[in-house]
């Protein structure tokens, strides 16, 4: 087992990474404050890892909350469905919130950590790549509205993360490629070597091979780790982590949540900002096939749904947590392994690639 240590002051917290983590009942004991204790999860994760989760905690209080699988149940409705439990229970501010799930489960999760009682502790157990080395880690929580992905949420950190390897033993091709796209991100904003290293070693992560896999979410963690300490709120270097993510969501949105995985519209929104980012003079050509290849090699789209229009697009990315007095501003490459803090763009040039880049091309998710 391995640990990388958030640090955030009072609010620093470890990240365990390893494998067969669901059987050290210490790193659950140690972590959780009360008796009370409430397990989030979902009707796809349940039944394969619920019961590990609860032979930890025989002495413990535990309830349950089973929600449905997918992106378009993100919503206050669902997690109104915790806060039922919660209350129904009784449960104090002392007690402790269990995410078990991907991405959704631990935004919805952390979101409903903090608002019941103003704030209660909860722990991510991730079980998707995407989730291990990115949503889980930094303390973003949240839920979508049909107007914008996550515009309802909160900055709540989490006790601790325990990312088990094993997870991704039950992980389906689709979403293991839709985690690489984060993990392709850390190269691109800061991690040249890294970026490097995946080009090299994508056929080893698609083939499930248990050290590259290691290494690849080691590595995305403590790249993950040191933003966030540097900048818990993203007021600064930590929007970084937003390569793509401007154009990603406005897809989510705009095809409706669940058309495509969240990894496979930054996939596609990271290919459009390498692409804005070549309009600009930064990139060079060779600089964007890289990447559009290293996306592709992972078996994940690349170019945009034609049913979005510019004019759509530009409507749903005004949408966005970045943008000042309703300037669309956005994260860009000035070269590989170096990005952009967000800096407002030009409609003129942001229409090029949304109206050039892609053209002509298959547009299916993968």
């Amino acid at each position: 087992m391995k640990k990388i240590q958030v640090e955030l002051g009072n609010r620093s917290y470890p990240i365990y990474i390893g494998s067969d983590l669901l059987k050290k009942s210490e790193l659950f004991k140690f972590h959780i404050k009360s008796k009370q204790v409430v397990i989030i999860s979902n009707v796809t994760i349940a039944p394969l890892y619920l019961d590990k989760i609860l032979n930890n905690l025989l002495e413990y209080e535990v309830q349950t909350v089973i929600l449905p699988d997918g992106e378009q149940f993100k919503t206050l409705e669902y997690v109104t469905q915790i806060f039922d439990k919660l209350l129904a229970n009784k449960f104090s501010r002392n007690s402790t919130l269990i995410a078990l799930g991907g991405g959704v489960i631990g935004d919805m999760g952390g979101f409903a950590a903090a608002c019941y009682q103003r704030g209660i502790s909860f722990l991510q157990i991730p079980t998707t790549l995407l989730a291990q080395v990115d949503s889980s880690v930094g303390g973003k929580t949240g839920v979508n509205h049909p107007l914008g992905k996550n515009m309802i949420g909160a900055f709540y950190q989490p006790e601790c993360v325990i990312a088990d390897a094993d997870f991704l033993d039950s992980l389906d091709n689709r979403q293991l490629s839709a985690g690489l796209a984060e993990v392709i991100k850390y190269g691109l904003i800061r991690d040249i070597v890294f970026f490097e290293w995946l080009e090299i070693n994508v056929d080893k992560l698609l083939n499930r091979d248990k050290h590259a896999l290691a290494y690849a979410i080691e590595r995305s963690c403590i790249n993950k780790a040191e933003i966030v300490s540097e900048d818990e709120t993203e007021t600064g270097v930590r929007a970084t982590l937003n390569l793509g993510h401007t154009f990603g969501h406005a897809i989510e949105t705009g095809v409706g949540y669940g058309t495509y995985l969240h990894g496979e519209a930054v996939a596609i929104g990271t290919c459009q900002a390498a692409d804005l980012s070549r309009r600009i003079g930064w990139l060079t050509d060779s600089d964007v096939n890289r990447i559009v290849a290293l996306f592709k090699k992972c078996n994940l789209p690349t170019i945009p749904p034609t049913k979005l229009n510019s004019s759509q697009f530009l409507d749903l990315m005004a949408v966005d947590k970045k943008n000042v007095d309703g300037k669309i501003r956005l994260i860009l490459l000035t070269k590989l392994g170096t990005a952009t803090l967000p800096i407002e763009i030009e409609n003129k040039l942001i229409v090029q690639t949304l109206e050039s880049y892609g053209k002509n091309q298959s547009l299916s998710p993968s």
